[in-house]
């Protein structure tokens, strides 16, 4: 267990500091340290707490006496041993939560805090990146919250009011006939609150609009309609929430050479004829370079045949998969007299060789 700090340090004040001061540097600690603003943080925490409890002896004219006096020691003889959790502390200073926050634990209505929006960009790739993966960068338009005024609306040194028509309770009551109806206060929206100094800077919103730049990783294997989560990148929230999450979907750029299905890659290969019946070797693109395809002898048109684990790559980290290749046979053009006078001595020899094969049949 770490010992105390001194409580004046804690708030960043001096010793001759007057309850404003005290006040407004705690309000400070109180806002930077929120626990809906810190989810997950245990530091923060400690700091919320810290803060809260040398505001409690410090605001405390009796306490603060005793405590210049006789420090943390002092204090214990009193019975004082600080809060036990976020609850103590919200009820104790459920009026300043109320006027820094718009909630809290004293008020008969109150607009609970906002978790904020969730948005979407649309982000366009190359085949190649899809399959090899990206780190880039985008730029988003969002809600932020506002520093001016540390997201409260308020003009800096000003605090919310409550609201007059309603009495801070956010509705009013409306009498028609035996019957008393309730409904949302006209005035307050709501709120329970009203703002009579407005931030310059975001309009009494305690929000403004940015420009934010966020780094994007992109894994190899994303295809059409992928989806990537930035967690907290989205709007910020109100009233102390939780920001929203930025939801990247991703479009894949169409290849002049390979398609894709699943994780295989498809690619056509044109061959003459004169390969398809003799055989060769040819090269073929892939992924990451080129490799040789051997084109057995008497290979017919549209055959396929398959490279294995050069594809892309899996999502789930396991393997890739194949490229697929399939084979189509050109029909050559613009020949010589020299090679129409083979090919048609070739269509002799064929002819010939069909007609034999036909009387051996017969003769069966």
């Amino acid at each position: 267990m770490r010992a105390k700090r001194d409580y004046y340090e804690v708030l960043g004040v001096g010793r001759d500091a007057d309850e404003n001061e005290i006040k407004a540097n705690y309000r400070k600690l109180a806002l930077k340290y929120h626990p809906d603003r810190n989810a997950g943080d245990k530091e923060a925490e400690e700091r919320f707490k810290e803060a809260a409890e040398a505001y409690e002896v410090l605001r405390d004219p009796e306490k603060r006496n005793i405590y210049d006096h006789y420090g943390h020691e002092g204090l214990q003889g009193t019975g004082f041993s600080g809060f036990r959790g976020f609850e103590d502390i919200f009820s104790s200073f459920s009026d300043i939560f109320d006027d820094f926050f718009g909630f809290g634990a004293g008020r008969r209505y109150r607009t609970a805090a906002r978790r904020g929006a969730d948005l979407r960009y649309d982000l366009t790739i190359s085949f190649m990146d899809a399959a090899f993966g990206l780190d880039t960068e985008i730029e988003i338009e969002k809600l932020q919250n506002c520093s001016t005024c540390e997201a409260t609306g308020c003009e800096p040194e000003t605090y919310p009011e409550d609201c007059r028509q309603c009495g801070g309770t956010g509705q009013i009551s409306r009498s028609q006939g035996f019957f008393s109806i309730r409904t949302t206060c006209p005035v307050c929206r709501g709120e329970g609150r009203t703002i009579p100094s407005p931030c310059p800077e975001c309009r009494g919103t305690g929000q403004v609009e940015q420009v934010k730049k966020v780094s994007v990783k992109i894994p190899a294997g994303v295809d059409i309609g992928s989806r990537l989560r930035l967690t907290g990148e989205g709007e910020s929230g109100t009233r102390g929430g939780p920001p929203g999450d930025l939801y990247v979907f991703i479009n894949v750029k169409p290849h002049d050479f390979f398609k894709r299905n699943n994780n295989d890659i498809i690619c056509q290969v044109p061959i003459s004829f004169v390969q398809a019946a003799l055989g060769a070797d040819i090269s073929v693109p892939t992924l990451t370079g080129k490799k040789t395809l051997h084109i057995p002898k008497g290979t017919q048109p549209g055959e396929v045949f398959r490279f294995k684990r050069v594809g892309i790559p899996s999502l789930r980290g396991h393997g890739k998969g194949d490229q697929i290749i399939q084979v189509l046979v050109k029909t050559p053009t613009g020949l010589t007299k020299k090679q129409e006078a083979l090919l048609k001595e070739f269509a002799k020899l064929e002819s010939a060789k069909l007609s034999t094969k036909i009387k051996k049949m017969f003769k069966h």
